[in-house]
């Protein structure tokens, strides 16, 4: 087994401790990725999302995504976790340039990009922006559930719009 799938195997054991609860033992195969190679960047995405999602360590989280970001940029799974942790910490500057970084991505998911957009605008009182970017997340879905989605918000926007 050549060092890259031994990496892969290790990471796809982690992800299986992590949907099923063994946060521990998913960060401990995780450190064990970078110990064995501290350039795999997946495994910091990994590691962000516990941290941040499980462990509630905002800070320690973003560190693992730059971190992730810095060694694997291509991956697509970092752009999503870390969106949604600037966000939830309301750095908004920060949000837009990796926002503006991700839908560039080749094998991202546009319409959740448009969507993190229109939501970072929506916290922000731009009403009119994230309208525009939930029809950009509505028009480059093929999920129906997305699409009602991206509706049902567009809606809520609108309502918002009325009470100023």
């Amino acid at each position: 087994m050549d060092h890259l799938t031994k990496l892969e195997e290790l990471l796809d054991q982690a992800n299986l401790d992590i949907k099923e609860g063994r946060y521990d033992e998913a960060t401990n195969k995780l450190e064990k990725i970078l110990d064995i190679d501290s350039n795999f960047g997946k495994a910091y995405n990994h590691l962000g999302y516990l941290y941040e999602v499980k462990f509630k360590e905002y800070e320690k989280g973003e560190t693992l995504y730059k971190l992730c970001l810095e060694k694997s940029p291509m991956y697509p799974a970092v752009y999503y976790n870390y969106s949604i942790l600037l966000s939830t910490l309301g750095k908004y500057d920060e949000l837009k340039e990796l926002l503006d970084q991700a839908i560039n991505i080749p094998g991202i998911t546009k319409s959740t990009i448009y969507n993190e957009y229109a939501i970072m605008y929506e916290q922000q009182g731009k009403l009119d922006e994230a309208i525009e970017h939930y029809r950009k997340a509505a028009l480059n879905t093929l999920d129906k559930s997305v699409l009602e989605r991206a509706k049902g918000s567009i809606d809520r926007c609108k309502m918002k719009k009325e009470l100023l």
